[in-house]
């Protein structure tokens, strides 16, 4: 049953993209091109409409429960109005945050939080108070994470499927039943988004879509690795490796450059990858391959011994500040491994 509903949230995400983007001209939820923007023509952007409805019709045909199950949902649908209302009145930084403080607040109520962080040998560590605070930075970083890399056609919903994948595998593996549902759902329906918005894309998923998968990716993360052993934040934060990092060093970057952190500018990966030479198809496919690679870093981290862990850890460390250094994310001269590389091997600089 779990695989007849996949197929219909994503053959409906196919036939529904297509009266969704008609809906979006017709309301007036368009992007223009600008200084800012990689496409140079007027599209339309409320495909996560599409991808809400088609997962929504996969769930209603499988009704996977669960004690958070509602809290879930009523915060889905708050996230994508907040998104909708957002692709068409462009809202304020202050309401939009709002409107995701909601849905924060729901789920909350429900019961879902971190409470407690697995440590080595059998310890734990317990937040107390600081329970509420991680948790809400928690959903209101992963949302806005996959807002923030939705620059290129069909990357956020590339990436978001990527971690959706990843994230059933873990599911899986752990025997969680209804998050394996729940995660293979959305995927599908994803996928089926993708058919329409891969390059050259025909409608963007806009603020609705990145924020409804951001949440998604963030409460499904919230409720799936509790239990892991070892460091059990870690495998989440490896698992959504990119758009952490792109956020993270996009702060770091406006900090170096002193501008207001949440200041707009053209200066994140995809940019960088663009800027670089790479075509939109090909930094798009190597942003799919890093993704590919967090994903698979979290699934070993998940469950290999304490030394396989430690050693995983450091290689994606490693990786992050080469592909930081390489893209040149925070500055141009902030190259410290390559250039101590470069003069251990005796290299002239490229």
């Amino acid at each position: 049953m779990l695989w007849i509903a996949m197929l219909v949230s994503f053959v409906m995400a196919i036939l529904i993209t297509p009266l969704v983007r008609r809906f979006a001209f017709f309301i007036g939820a368009v992007d223009h091109p600008n200084a800012r923007k990689v496409h140079l023509r007027t599209m339309p952007r409320i495909g996560g409409l599409a991808i809400f409805i088609a997962f929504f019709i996969g769930y209603a045909l499988l009704l996977p429960t669960s004690r958070y199950n509602d809290a879930i949902l009523i915060g889905a649908v708050v996230i994508l109005l907040t998104g909708l209302i957002d692709d068409r009145f462009q809202l304020s930084a202050r309401v939009k945050l709002m409107g995701q403080m909601i849905a924060t607040v729901v789920v909350l109520n429900s019961g879902m939080r971190i409470e407690l962080i697995n440590l080595p040998f059998d310890q734990q560590l317990y937040l107390g108070s600081w329970s509420i605070p991680i948790t809400v930075l928690w959903l209101i970083g992963i949302t806005n994470a996959i807002n923030l890399i939705d620059g290129l056609d069909g990357l956020a919903a590339g990436v978001s499927s990527i971690a959706l994948g990843t994230i059933a595998v873990l599911a899986i593996i752990q025997g969680n039943v209804y998050l394996t549902m729940m995660a293979l759902l959305l995927l599908a329906s994803t996928l089926g988004f993708l058919v329409h918005n891969f390059y050259p894309a025909k409608i963007f998923m806009g603020d609705t879509g990145a924020l409804f998968l951001g949440y998604m990716l963030a409460v499904f993360s919230l409720i799936g690795f509790k239990n892991v052993t070892l460091f059990s934040l870690v495998v989440p934060v490896l698992l959504l490796g990119l758009p952490i990092s792109d956020t993270i060093f996009a702060i770091v970057r406006r900090l170096v450059q002193g501008r207001p952190p949440m200041s707009p500018d053209k200066s994140h990966m995809h940019h960088q990858l663009i800027d670089m030479g790479f075509t939109t198809r090909q930094a798009v496919l190597l942003m799919y391959g890093m993704t590919l690679f967090f994903g698979i870093s979290s699934i070993l981290f998940a469950k290999t011994t304490m030394l396989g862990a430690v050693i995983t850890f450091i290689v994606v460390l490693i990786v992050i500040e080469l592909i930081v250094e390489s893209t040149e994310l925070i500055h141009p001269n902030y190259k410290p491994i390559i250039r101590t590389s470069r003069r251990l091997l005796g290299r002239p600089r490229t």
